[in-house]
């Protein structure tokens, strides 16, 4: 397969893998711009070994009965409300944070729920035990992603926002998937995976030089409402006889793509 079939947007998409992630903003302690959680993937992970990325995962049968019992019927709002749902699970296995509710858990609690979210896989019977409702409308899109190179595997990715509001909590990695948790603003994690400290993948990078445009959460919102989200998937195209990996121009995004040597996707 040659590099004009494999990134043609054209030509037949391969099978995806349902995912969502949440970009979560804080508050930053010291004031400036608004801080961003970043997990440090484990560098045995199939998918992006090593890399910072946002927390996140595969949706999951479960998330899709969840959605249903939220009222979720037609084929795509379900979609939808499962991937947020997955975001929300994914976020408290990964970091022991718990967002997307209408309830605001004491530090105990999250690790109550990280606990027994652990011990049975799924999020219902956690919400019930806790006496949480979930804030859906609560999570932003931002962004999906549905890369369609064929050599590694492929998810097709919805990316939400999520505000914090406040720096004042405790995280747990957790150490079967991820290996380092962190709050940076988006310009600093540029700035690492730009000096080496900190390994992103073509999506990743993109969605922070977008990211690094709001000092606010309410700035992003605001951006989100001039550009809703949309499927992206790059696209490769020969300039002066080297291959690029871009994305469309009208997404949003301040930069859309870089040499295919140097971007790395997964």
């Amino acid at each position: 397969m040659d590099l004009k079939e494999m990134f043609d947007p054209e030509g037949e998409v391969p099978p995806a893998t349902p995912a969502a992630t949440l970009v979560i903003f804080r508050n930053c302690p010291e004031g400036g711009p608004p801080q961003l959680l970043m997990v440090q993937r484990s560098k045995e992970m199939r998918f992006a070994g090593g890399a910072a990325v946002f927390p996140g995962g595969r949706v999951d049968p479960a998330d899709y009965e969840l959605a249903e019992a939220h009222g979720a019927s037609e084929d795509e709002h379900r979609e939808e409300l499962a991937a947020r749902i997955a975001s929300i699970r994914e976020t408290l296995e990964e970091t022991g944070l718990a967002v997307g509710l209408h309830q605001r858990p004491s530090l105990e609690e999250a690790l109550a729920a990280r606990a027994h979210l652990l011990e049975v896989g799924t999020l219902a019977p956690v919400l019930e035990a806790m006496n949480w409702t979930l804030d859906l409308d609560g999570l932003i899109p931002f962004a999906r992603w549905r890369p369609k190179h064929k050599e590694i595997r492929v998810f097709d990715t919805r990316f939400y926002l999520a505000n914090l509001g406040t720096g004042a909590v405790d995280l747990l990695v957790d150490a079967t998937e991820n290996t380092h948790l962190f709050w940076a603003s988006a310009t600093e994690a540029l700035r690492m995976a730009d000096t080496g400290d900190i390994k992103v993948i073509f999506p990743t990078r993109r969605n922070l030089e977008r990211l690094a445009l709001f000092d606010s959460f309410d700035a992003a919102v605001a951006h989100v409402a001039d550009y809703p989200s949309r499927m992206i998937t790059p696209y490769m195209e020969m300039r002066d006889g080297v291959p690029w990996l871009l994305i469309p121009d009208d997404a949003g995004y301040p930069v859309q793509g870089e040499v295919l040597e140097t971007a790395a996707r997964g």
